[in-house]
Parts: structure tokens; C-alpha cells; sequence
């Protein structure tokens, strides 16, 4: 007899030894060994839970890493701990929508969910004082007047000798109303900012159309035509995930000017954005 027609012939084997968790369905949900419908479904959604749950642990450093940057940049009003509590949920909720039939990585797609969700909650909270709030009005209605009229947006210095002011004063009055344009930046919801979605993350994402391949074209304009240093301020805190003293380091500055080229090229960039987006 061949080993093929002996195979045939052995009888099946019905007893099979299960994993602890498939045998504890088992016994729960049928009298007679072998598991029900109800119980495959169980026992795939306990075995669901803790995937998601290994992925959140696996992610948490994440949520970690994104909080240290939005800290160290905005110096925000919340604690650290208050953020981290927000950007773990937006992992949570990451870890049970991802559909990992699209093409997107989950780390891709964690980023922009953990980072909107700690965005999320600075919303609301008052970052810009009202006296600065008006300076930066006049700013943004300056700057716009002297791009219609140049055809270019004005340097820092150009603007503060137009607005009667030294430089150091103006970027203080950026460095206050950051907060303001890193929020106005990065969209309106938890979904992730367009801003970050083409700027932190280095891969495509799904659901693109039309508007978003404009958005990115123009940020990727609006990031060109920003001066040297404050174009690689951008892309080493979004592209390339630095911290501020981590970009000191590389740019050979302090952190102190750091932050002042970061606060001024996020003002260009809301300006173009805004022009653009009053032409659409």
C-alpha cells in the first residue's frame, strides 16, 4: 500500500489537542466538543482584544514622542500627563479603526490619530493674549498687503520696521501666537491635520483626492519658498522628528532661535495657506 492510500485509510482524528483559551470556549459553549458559532465568535473577539491591546503597548513610547514635541514646541497650558492620557486613547482608537486592507502602515496611520488627538485637546484653551492677538492681526493684514504689492511675503525685519517695531519684538509675538497657528495648521478634527498628514510622516496616505493633492502641492510651495533655516527647522521637526534642542544641535543654533525660526515660518505658512485657500 502506497503512503498516500495509508493516509486515506487512518481514520480522522477528532480529538485534538487545543490552545488553554480555545478549550475554555470549548467546554463554555458546547456539550458535545466542538465549538459553536457563538463561540468562534467569542473566542476571535477576546483573541481581537488582545491584539489591539499588544499594539497599544507595543505603541505607547509613540504617544511619548509626539507629546515630548507638541511640549516642547507650544509649551502648552495642559500637563504633560493630561496630553499623554489624550494621545493614548487617539492609540486605542487607532488600534481598534485601523483597516489594514489599505495601504498604510499602522505606525502611518497611529501618528496622525495619537497626534490629533492630543491637538484635540489644546483646542479651547486660550494660548495668545488679546493685545498680541491684535499685533498679530496687524501682522497677517501687513504681510498680506506687502505680498499683493511685492509679489513676495516680507521678511521678518521688513515687517517690523512696517509695523514700528524692532525683530525681537515680533518674534515674540510669533513664539506667543504659535499655539494659534499650530492648531489653525493642523486642521479641524481628530482625523489627523492635512498639516501633519504631509509633513510628519514620510509615506503615502490613503483616501487622497484632488484637494488633498492641492494641499500638498501648495505646502510643498509654501515650504520652498520659506528662507533656508526655517525651511530645515520644518522639516527637522516634522519630517524628521527632532525635538527643539535635538534641531539646536544640527542647526548649530540655540533653542531660543529655534523656536523663533519655527514660530516665523509657521506665520508664512498660515499666510500662504490662507491666501490659497481665499482663491479656492
Amino acid at each position: 500500500m502506497s503512503d498516500y492510500e495509508q493516509q486515506i485509510e487512518q481514520p480522522l482524528a477528532v480529538e485534538q489537542e487545543m490552545p488553554p483559551q480555545e478549550e475554555q470556549y470549548a467546554e463554555q459553549f458546547s456539550d458535545k466538543g466542538y465549538l459553536t458559532g457563538q463561540a468562534v465568535k467569542a473566542y476571535h473577539s477576546q483573541m481581537s482584544q488582545q491584539k489591539r491591546d499588544e499594539i497599544v503597548l507595543q505603541y505607547i513610547p509613540l504617544v511619548y514622542r509626539i507629546v515630548n514635541q507638541v511640549v516642547s514646541y507650544l509649551q502648552p497650558p495642559l500637563s504633560k500627563e493630561d496630553l499623554v492620557s489624550a494621545g493614548t486613547i487617539g492609540l486605542i482608537k487607532a488600534a481598534m479603526n485601523f483597516d489594514s486592507t489599505k495601504d498604510a502602515e499602522f505606525k502611518t496611520y497611529a501618528y496622525i490619530r495619537v497626534r490629533g488627538a492630543v491637538i484635540d485637546e489644546l483646542r479651547g484653551w486660550s494660548f495668545t493674549p488679546p493685545r498680541v492677538k491684535k499685533l498679530l492681526g496687524q501682522a497677517r493684514t501687513l504681510s498680506e498687503e506687502m505680498l499683493h504689492k511685492n509679489g513676495v511675503l516680507p521678511t521678518e525685519q521688513e515687517l517690523a520696521d512696517e509695523m514700528g517695531i524692532d525683530q525681537e519684538k515680533l518674534y515674540r509675538i510669533f513664539e506667543t501666537a504659535r499655539a494659534g497657528h499650530f492648531l489653525s495648521l493642523n486642521g479641524m478634527d481628530s482625523e489627523g491635520s492635512n498639516f501633519e498628514q504631509f509633513l510628519a510622516v514620510d509615506s503615502e496616505q490613503p483616501d487622497s483626492g484632488i484637494e488633498r493633492g492641492e494641499l500638498k502641492q501648495h505646502l510643498a510651495e509654501a515650504i520652498a519658498n520659506l528662507p533656508e533655516k526655517q525651511r530645515r527647522v520644518i522639516m527637522l521637526y516634522y519630517h524628521q522628528e527632532l525635538t527643539m534642542s535635538q534641531a539646536a544641535e544640527v542647526l548649530e543654533v540655540t533653542e531660543a532661535r529655534v523656536s523663533q525660526l519655527h514660530a516665523a515660518a509657521l506665520f508664512k505658512m498660515s499666510m500662504q495657506l490662507k491666501l490659497w485657500n481665499e482663491k479656492k
